[in-house]
């Protein structure tokens, strides 16, 4: 199901807009993924030059990290294929607010909440991103710290 490559060269000053939509219990994941491409392409097509940069979508597998979490020993989320994600990159939250105003839109993202339970919207200022060593440049960044960092 995936397509494209992911996002390269999103500016450090981005913001980034995650988007938390609930589905509603039977909602097929064809259905949404439907909706969310129309909703994605009209983006890309009209706001491509007025300060998006790029964004996904994501599906809750139902996969808890117990190494990466301290709320428990839950083993599997319970919004499990009902919590999608849509995160998308923006020069800033005037831009992204403005490419929420069009009629077309409005008229997409409606579609959308029709199979949703819930969806809420946060903010959020980019502080890092990287992406990861090749492996000789981690090979010699594993030496550099185990010769450099007493507390690594």
């Amino acid at each position: 199901m995936f397509m494209g490559n992911m996002i390269v060269d999103v500016p450090e000053d981005a913001i980034v807009n995650i988007n938390y939509v609930v589905l509603k219990e039977g909602v097929t994941l064809d259905d949404v993924m439907e909706r969310v491409a129309y909703l994605c392409e009209h983006v890309k097509t009209y706001h491509s030059d007025t300060g998006f940069y790029g964004g996904f979508v994501l599906l809750n597998t139902g996969g808890v990290s117990l190494e990466g979490s301290t709320a428990g020993q839950t083993t599997e989320h319970p919004l499990k294929d009902r919590e999608v994600l849509i995160v998308t990159f923006w020069r800033s939250l005037e831009d992204h607010e403005e490419s929420h105003r069009s009629e077309g839109f409005n008229k997409l993202f409606k579609e959308l909440t029709e199979l949703a339970e819930s969806t809420y919207e946060v903010v959020y200022k980019m502080l890092w991103q990287g992406r990861a060593y090749d492996p000789e440049t981690a090979k010699r960044a594993r030496e550099a710290k185990q010769t450099h960092c007493n507390t690594c």
